[in-house]
């Protein structure tokens, strides 16, 4: 178990995630983003703040190259 579970934070960020999630493309990366923010929070994920930094400088490289057109 994280040092830093919180399941109401998790519930949190997924919720605004959900909310924030819409058809445009912006939308969707920050919603990506909250979610895997909230990873760092719940107890069932192994992540750190160094994975989801990484994660999040993907999910924004991926974006500036437009997509992932394949």
């Amino acid at each position: 178990m994280s040092p830093t579970t919180d399941p109401e934070r998790v519930s949190l960020l997924r919720e605004t995630a959900d909310d924030l999630r819409g058809e445009s493309s912006e939308s969707k990366q920050l919603a990506a983003i909250l979610y895997r923010v909230s990873d760092l929070y719940d107890e069932r994920e192994e992540t750190s703040p160094e994975e989801i930094y990484i994660a999040v400088r993907n999910i924004l490289n991926i974006k500036e190259r437009g997509g992932l057109k394949r």
